[in-house]
């Protein structure tokens, strides 16, 4: 069972398939199944063409996978998760000549 924790997008800078992307979707997704859980930060770069332009394309995303291990979801582990998740996005991103605009949500984090 895969369960987004996390989700926001921001605005963002890359060039992937000779498009520009002006905007990132940013997702912690919890994964469990026979007593095993795993923690995957995905970041998929967008046109953004305009405001209206939240098509994901999906020929610019990474992941990362940020915890795997014996157990269940842990609310503990997840705000742990959540407080170095900017780290990791922003890695993921410099490894790619990317970047996330931070300060630039379009939309507000929504949480699971």
């Amino acid at each position: 069972m895969d369960i987004d924790v996390y989700q926001q997008y921001f605005g963002a800078e890359g060039s992937f398939s000779g498009v520009r992307r002006r905007g990132a979707a940013v997702m912690l997704t919890a994964s469990s199944g026979g007593g095993e859980i795993r923690y995957t930060l995905t970041v998929s770069f967008f046109p953004h063409a305009d405001a209206e332009d939240f098509g994901i394309s999906y020929d610019a995303a990474f992941s990362e996978i940020l915890y795997e291990g014996k157990g269940r979801r842990s609310g503990k582990r997840e705000q742990s998760l959540l407080k170095s998740l900017r780290e990791h996005a922003d890695a993921l991103a410099a490894a790619q000549h990317a970047e996330i605009f931070w300060e630039q949500p379009l939309i507000e984090a929504r949480f699971g």
